[in-house]
């Protein structure tokens, strides 16, 4: 087949693909203003194909691993665009526990409409609260899902959605941040990846 890759070439692109995954990581956990991500680095960051198969992750929480291509797959047959971001904790649809919350950026290669969906990058970071009825979310004597804290199904994320997110929890500015901070680890996944295919 000519469009084989040579073993030199798919180890530079096993080495990048690797390097951007960890650079994401680090972006979330320098940027995030909460301990669980800055000092526990409790947070996972990873690349998928078009298909919502994982192309490459960095080494981090195996929980978040081994559970976010299903969160990727909960959004897969949505519609979508450059710039969108969709946001989950719904352990029915992807998620984990409800501090766990993952942001899904669609990647895409070319502009305007000749724009093709290449993948995605997704980053999952436990946030210090939830909503619910106790700090922290997940009180004891919780008998459904949602007295645990706030349920997100695949939603798309706007600025104004996860504004009035981080108002529904405990300390908004810090929920907020750690958001915005994960939306930034997924940029700069999109940015390595537009790299490669350059």
């Amino acid at each position: 087949m000519t469009d084989r890759l040579d073993p030199v070439t798919l180890q530079v692109l096993v080495g990048a693909l690797r390097a951007a995954c960890d650079e994401m990581g680090a972006v979330l956990i320098r940027s995030a203003h909460s301990p669980n991500i800055t000092e526990r680095h409790d947070c996972s960051t990873a690349l998928f194909d078009a298909a919502g198969e994982l192309v490459m992750q960095a080494e981090h929480i195996p929980v978040h691993l081994g559970s976010m291509p299903d969160a990727v797959g909960a959004v897969l047959d949505e519609r979508h665009g450059p710039g969108d971001l969709w946001i989950l904790n719904d352990p029915y649809r992807g998620g984990t526990h409800l501090p766990d919350v993952t942001l899904i950026s669609p990647l895409f290669a070319g502009r305007g409409d000749d724009a093709e969906l290449v993948g995605f990058a997704a980053s999952r970071a436990h946030h210090a609260d939830i909503g619910g009825p106790t700090p922290g979310g997940m009180p004891a004597e919780s008998t459904t899902l949602e007295e645990e804290g706030i349920v997100i199904p695949p939603t798309r994320a706007t600025d104004e959605f996860l504004t009035q997110l981080a108002h529904r929890m405990r300390n908004p500015p810090q929920r907020l941040a750690d958001l915005r901070a994960q939306r930034a680890a997924n940029l700069v996944g999109a940015r390595r990846l537009q790299e490669l295919l350059d």
